[in-house]
């Protein structure tokens, strides 16, 4: 049963975990006596490789290093800590490793706690058994979901809401690990479970799910939200940070496509309302806040291999060919390609991109400012075949091509780009792209994340 109380005081650590921040943050925010610590850990911004391959975002040593400090500030004074999408994309590997480390620091620190995992990989028959029911359709610019593609999915995670970690809480967890989860929900499910409504629960989500982003300076540190009834009070605990009216609401505006509404599992943040008051040099309220409930949706994310990635890295500071970038370029991937199918590899074989920086390298195709003046270019060289040694032998054959394509008014004889490293060559691996980015319905906000606890000594 969710407990009742007036006010819920929530404590952020960082953005993601394994970010880092100030040991000194925690300490002061640990004063303020906080009823939950947490951090978010995760989110779908660094692309679809850490989902599809299983490995986490951040180094281990960082993980363990923030783990650490939370464990030893929060287990001994009985708060709970409660940490979302564990590992940076919330499947079975990451959620396992984050909880390998809580096993490690408890052992190495003589804690004890228990410790609740909360699982967020779909079976892939089930995922198919919704799509024949018609309860999952496409988010936009989506194509609908088809069953090969869901034989494709390396690995395919729901995103939670808060019920999962209410849940949890109500079974006398100190520590929650999630895999994917929405990044405001576990903030939220504090909250409730503590007697809060939903409207300032979620916005205090929104607020704390990256820390001090909405503090000014903005950085990786602690920041302590208190939820009351009808508004939340927003402090970062460094000194060195404020909380001001514009920093908050600038950052309400967050990875959203509205200003205003943020969707979220089974219902709606409403922030159309919302008032910004500073109540100190350093703190901010925002009240206002609505909670419209909703038909219950829970995102799916899937990734899929696309192949092996090779790039190098090269730049040019010669002003003629500068002046003829595009058409220099075509003639290295016109040159490129009679090579390679020399060897074996055809066009439709790999996928040769050129990243020119200081023209659109940023934006490519979508950039808007058609004329430039760089001086110089840097070019990052990319090839991605479903072979490794295909795609690795054909950025090769681009690293010789690239300085050494000839051009119309050409002075310099020798090779024109400049090649920062040895080797040049640079193998990335395995790469991968969502290829289900989709939402069901459900009636039941738990089926799809279950819930085990551990005793950890």
């Amino acid at each position: 049963m969710a407990q009742q109380a007036g006010v819920c005081r929530l404590l952020s650590v960082s953005s993601i975990l394994g970010y880092g921040f100030p040991d000194a943050s925690l300490t002061a925010g640990l004063e303020h006596d906080p009823h939950f610590i947490g951090v978010d850990g995760g989110s779908t911004d660094p692309g679809a490789y850490y989902l599809g391959s299983g490995e986490s975002l951040n180094s281990r040593k960082a993980m363990k290093r923030d783990l650490r400090l939370m464990l030893l500030g929060a287990v001994p004074r009985r708060i709970p800590v409660v940490i979302g999408t564990c590992g940076g994309a919330g499947g079975e590997p990451h959620l396992q490793e984050v909880a390998a480390l809580a096993r490690e620091v408890a052992r190495e620190e003589g804690l004890k706690f228990r410790m609740a995992l909360i699982h967020a990989e779909q079976n892939r028959d089930q995922v198919n058994s919704w799509l024949r029911e018609g309860r999952i359709s496409a988010l936009r610019n989506v194509p609908e979901l088809a069953e090969a593609t869901v034989a494709r999915a390396a690995r395919i995670v729901g995103m939670m809401g808060a019920e999962p970690f209410m849940r949890a809480l109500e079974g006398g967890a100190d520590v929650v690990l999630a895999a994917r989860a929405s990044d405001a929900a576990s903030w939220a499910a504090c909250a409730m479970h503590r007697g809060l409504p939903a409207a300032p629960a979620w916005y205090a989500g929104k607020m704390l799910e990256c820390g001090t982003a909405s503090a000014t300076p903005k950085g990786h540190d602690c920041l302590l939200t208190t939820v009351h009834r009808g508004y939340i009070d927003l402090e970062p605990t460094n000194p060195a940070r404020r909380c001001t009216p514009l920093s908050v609401a600038t950052h309400a505006l967050h990875e959203n496509a509205s200003p205003t509404l943020h969707e979220e599992p089974g219902g709606l943040l409403d922030a159309t309302d919302c008032g910004f008051t500073a109540i100190s040099d350093r703190a901010v309220r925002v009240n206002g806040m609505r909670w419209r409930t909703r038909p219950y949706d829970i995102k799916l994310e899937g990734a899929e291999f696309v192949g092996f990635r090779a790039i190098t890295i090269c730049g040019t500071r010669d002003p003629i060919l500068i002046s003829q970038i595009d058409s220099y370029l075509q003639s290295v991937r016109d040159d490129v390609a009679a090579r390679a199918a020399a060897f074996g590899v055809s066009p439709e074989k790999y996928h040769l991109v050129f990243h020119v920086y200081g023209k659109d390298g940023v934006m490519g195709a979508a950039e808007p400012v058609r004329q430039f003046s760089s001086h110089e270019l840097g070019i990052v060289v990319e090839v991605v075949s479903p072979g490794e040694e295909d795609a690795k032998a054909v950025l090769a054959i681009a690293r010789v091509v690239v300085p050494k394509v000839d051009f119309p008014g050409r002075l310099c004889k020798s090779g024109n780009m400049a090649f920062p490293f040895s080797p040049s060559d640079i193998p990335v691996g395995p790469t991968y792209k969502f290829s289900v980015f989709h939402v069901v319905r459900t009636d039941d906000p738990y089926g799809m994340f279950p819930v085990e606890y551990e005793e950890v000594r």
